[in-house]
């Protein structure tokens, strides 16, 4: 038995729903990821560029925030160069942020 097209058409609208709700209760807030919610790839490149965390991904236990996808997929390929470099960058910006409010 065929079922009629409006339940059909209701069990997918609910199947979205469902499914965005979802992807929204995975969202991170900026303070809970590292870097204050920082691309960790412009980070890398010695660039300040903030983020929402709509993009995101766990990597070792910690969060981590991204300006764009094309930047989390390129950060997946070498994750631990990309955060020496994003680290490094890091420190120096809050070395000289201390520095300079002396």
């Amino acid at each position: 038995m065929k079922a009629p097209k409006a339940d059909i058409l209701f069990a997918f609208a609910a199947a979205l729903v469902l499914s965005m709700s979802l992807s929204a209760a995975h969202a991170v807030s900026s303070e809970d990821a590292a870097f204050g919610g920082d691309c960790v790839m412009g980070l890398a490149l010695g660039k300040d560029i903030h983020t929402d965390c709509s993009v995101n991904t766990v990597y070792l236990g910690t969060k981590y925030c991204f300006g764009n996808e094309t930047a989390r997929m390129l950060f997946l390929k070498r994750p631990d160069d990309f955060l020496l470099q994003a680290h490094i960058y890091h420190s120096s910006r809050e070395q000289a942020a201390a520095t300079g409010a002396q």
